[in-house]
């Protein structure tokens, strides 16, 4: 496929009839060596050209500059008639300016494609393979440009509908303190509300596929692992822009990809905005039918917007932490615990202090006084030295339960702090009958999550809600929320259980945080440029149904630009009616899955949409400034 970029560049090149061609092959050393030169006519022409003069220019001080090395990279790689054209080597590892770590010190993560947009749409249908459809394609950043920025516009939101205790209706407007769940592929939707919610949502917390072989990314081994990096940087880069200066991303992940996932953050978020690599133990009992070892925990990524302004908040004091705290000596001040009055460390190792009752204390040796003369007679006078039951014991300092803040948290959740896995299934299991999720969150880990990273009224987004466990602790804590999920189950299971949420349902953290219903969200969908198509397609009974469905579907410009027409005309009748149906799906165009914003008074597209759902697309986009 050429892009149109390439097009622009061959046509330039071509008014100088064979000077830049070998045969109908591009001289590329013939055409670098020109670039390198700043050929005044082939500069013109370049210049002379819309789509090279937009991508390839920058305007200082009225100035037109020509960014010739950017075009120079285009021509240095083999690849660069390929839309999967990519400037990263064909191999993962860590590299320092464009070299490998060990010739170098600044650390980024290299690794095939880098420098290219993964859409990934994560459906069964684009999963399955054979050979009428080959992977994905990667829209590389420079070369695809215009296909990448078609991609990533604003889509159009279609069934718009509110959710209270009432059930649900039609809206036609969204105001800042709806909450919305977004129906679609997640990388379309977050850039969709960047308008509107750039720099506004506190927290983000994310369970997104592992890349474990069991789930979405069934790539060719080759570079299996680079389209799963690929994915995340592309999700990772434009949330970044979501986030407020002192807010924060969490993100869930297991040992597979952890390290590496690592230092990308590092290089999207920051290294120095890194706050802390929590240990959660998602399971409490042994695997021992594990290959090597049991798996028995999850990493969490923590990263801060801007880490000099981040704030958490403390956790509450567990009863156990409480418990040690007693009162034998019935002090009007409450439960206390004691503390020595040395350290390890400071000033002044010659120390000693006479109390009131006689007895003279002297830290012990090879350690320093914890608090000053001044401070220990304070505390002899305000009787808050203890000397033991029988009055004989070296002096310690009493620490009051009452003046214990919340506690700092630490990097090791346990189950019984955190929950488990086996926990989070059967907190779902109560709600949804149908319910087939193999790693589901607990309530009580994102309880803690939102807890420690927002505060009531904030705004909370989750762009792979899963059974929507984020959404349903948020509502149930008092925060706002987003959420986005591409795959049919959000009707299933996420809107149904938060339904039962707003119903008051007393799972997970109702009880504790004394939740007893309300609440409301917004749902909407991206809307769909194939429907038609796949309408036809799933409504189908007969094979020559499908065959004039196809004949329709092969004149169309909704059909992937990748496929064997003729391979497809040849095979797929010999198939059962459903493979006949899947094979059709799947060769629909799914890079132009959605429509466009822009697209929304186009007169094909309005008769499509719905006089309520236009009415909430002008106000999704274009109130972002009257309510915030």
């Amino acid at each position: 496929m050429e892009t149109k970029i390439n097009q622009a560049i061959k046509s330039v090149l071509l008014m100088f009839g064979d000077k830049y061609f070998i045969g109908e092959i591009i001289n590329k050393q013939k055409m670098i060596q020109d670039l390198d030169n700043y050929d005044k006519e082939l500069m013109t022409k370049m210049l002379s050209n819309d789509v090279v003069k937009s991508n390839f220019t920058m305007i200082i001080n009225d100035a037109i500059i020509f960014n010739v090395n950017k075009l120079i990279e285009l021509f240095e790689t083999n690849d660069y008639w390929q839309d999967s054209y990519t400037t990263y080597s064909k191999k993962i590892g860590l590299t320092a300016n464009g070299k490998f770590i060990d010739e170098a010190t600044e650390v980024v993560l290299d690794f095939p494609y880098k420098d290219t947009v993964l859409k990934a749409g994560m459906t069964k249908e684009d999963l399955a393979k054979d050979d009428l459809r080959p992977d994905e394609p990667f829209l590389n950043e420079v070369i695809a440009k215009e296909e990448i920025d078609i991609l990533l516009d604003k889509k159009l939101l279609v069934n718009a509908k509110k959710y209270d205790i009432e059930g649900y209706r039609e809206v036609s407007e969204i105001t800042g303190d709806d909450n919305i769940l977004i129906k679609g592929n997640n990388l379309l939707a977050l850039h969709s509300l960047k308008e509107r919610y750039a720099g506004k949502v506190k927290l983000i917390y994310i369970d997104p596929p592992y890349n474990t072989g069991n789930d979405s990314f069934q790539y060719n081994d080759r570079f299996n692992h680079s389209a799963w990096l690929t994915f995340m940087k592309n999700r990772l880069e434009i949330a970044r822009d979501l986030l407020t200066e002192d807010g924060s991303i969490w993100i869930n992940i297991d040992d597979d990809e952890s390290h590496y996932l690592k230092v990308l953050c590092d290089a999207i978020f920051e290294r120095e905005n890194f706050l802390a690599n929590i240990i959660w133990q998602k399971k409490y009992t042994i695997a021992n039918d594990a290959k090597y070892f049991s798996d028995s925990h999850d990493h969490i990524l923590v990263y801060s917007m801007r880490k000099e302004i981040f704030k958490l908040n403390g956790l509450p004091r567990s009863e156990e932490m409480n418990a040690r705290y007693k009162n034998p000596d019935n002090d009007f001040r409450g439960p206390w615990m004691t503390q020595p009055l040395h350290a390890k460390s400071g000033k002044n190792s010659d120390f000693s202090y006479t109390f009131k009752n006689g007895v003279t204390w002297e830290p012990p040796r090879g350690t320093f006084p914890r608090y000053s003369f001044d401070s220990l007679k304070e505390y002899d006078n305000n009787n808050m030295i203890w000397f033991g039951k029988d009055g004989k014991s070296v002096p310690r300092l009493k620490k009051y339960l009452s003046d214990m803040g919340n506690v700092t948290p630490n990097t090791l959740w346990l189950h019984t702090e955190a929950g488990n896995n086996d926990q989070a299934n059967k907190e779902i299991k109560r709600l949804i009958e149908d319910f087939n999720f193999s790693t589901p969150k607990p309530e009580k880990l994102l309880q803690r999550i939102l807890h420690i990273g927002s505060d009531e009224g904030d705004l909370v987004l989750d762009f792979f809600i899963g059974s929507a466990t984020t959404q349903a602790v948020a509502m149930k804590m008092n925060r706002r929320f987003i959420g986005i999920e591409q795959m049919d189950y959000i009707n299933t299971v996420s809107v149904p259980r938060l339904q039962k949420v707003i119903e008051g349902e007393q799972g997970g953290i109702s009880k504790e945080v004394d939740w007893q219903g309300g609440g409301s969200f917004v749902y909407a969908e991206l809307m769909e440029k194939n429907t038609g198509f796949l309408k036809e397609i799933i409504a189908a009974d007969t094979m020559q149904e499908l065959q004039a469905i196809f004949e329709r579907m092969s004149q169309s410009p909704d059909i992937d630009f990748r496929v064997d027409l003729e391979e497809v005309r040849a095979t797929v009748w010999e198939r059962s009616l459903e493979d006949q149906k899947r094979t059709l799906i799947k060769i629909l165009d799914k890079n132009q899955l959605y429509f466009n914003y822009s697209e929304i008074d186009d007169a094909h597209v309005r008769e499509l949409v719905s006089d309520s759902d236009y009415a909430f697309n002008q106000s999704f986009y274009k109130e972002v400034n009257q309510d915030g």
